[in-house]
């Protein structure tokens, strides 16, 4: 009997500024999937939509064909291996490239407090003084706290590196700057090539 495949899905055109690349087995290493589920948990530590705000996002960009409801963003989201709940398959690099692109619009949008969270912070460091004096910086961090321990399995090596709320926050503010990283005019290729920094081939 002969069998028909589906046609392969067109890519959305948003994505193909994203190059393909060469990677053992195709998709995504563990690294990357860690650092975008990470980078999205931020996100929603700064902004109150979560993950509401990503798939109307998702809609904006016409991604739709890739990150089709919440249910699917969620399986996108659990191929972080540090997850509670963690999907035994990877990410495909369309998958993982709608993810990126997400990422950056959110950042982009979020520009100026991610700024201004940065500068408390640096403020605060240079005075000695502890995050909880500044009220908008210390909400950020509880709240990345609260998501972080809520989502990821207390079992994991990764997530018992983390295991204090001073670590929590380092961590925290790492990814408050790299979302400042993405946020310029060729700042998503720059955060799709830096999620692969030494595992192309």
């Amino acid at each position: 009997m002969q069998v028909h495949n589906p046609p392969a899905q067109a890519m959305p055109m948003i994505l193909e500024n994203l190059p393909d690349l060469s990677l053992p087995e195709g998709a995504c290493p563990r690294r990357a999937r860690l650092q975008i589920d990470f980078m999205l948990l931020a996100i929603e530590a700064l902004d109150l939509g979560g993950s509401e705000a990503f798939l109307a996002t998702a809609k904006e960009l016409e991604l739709q064909g890739v990150i089709k409801n919440r249910v699917s963003l969620w399986r996108l989201r659990s191929t972080n291996p540090l997850r509670r709940n963690t999907q035994r398959r990877s990410l495909s690099m369309t998958e993982a490239k709608a993810l990126v692109v997400i990422i950056c619009h959110h950042a982009r949008r979020l520009t100026a407090l991610i700024r201004q969270l940065l500068l408390a912070e640096q403020q605060l460091s240079e005075k000695q003084l502890s995050v909880e004096h500044h009220f908008r910086l210390a909400d950020y961090l509880e709240r990345f706290r609260a998501h972080f321990r809520s989502r990821m399995n207390p079992k994991r090596a990764g997530v018992i590196t983390y295991n204090t709320d001073e670590k929590l926050n380092e961590l925290a503010l790492n990814l408050l700057r790299q979302l400042l990283f993405c946020t310029g005019t060729t700042g998503t290729q720059r955060l799709w090539f830096s999620l692969f920094d030494g595992e192309v081939v």
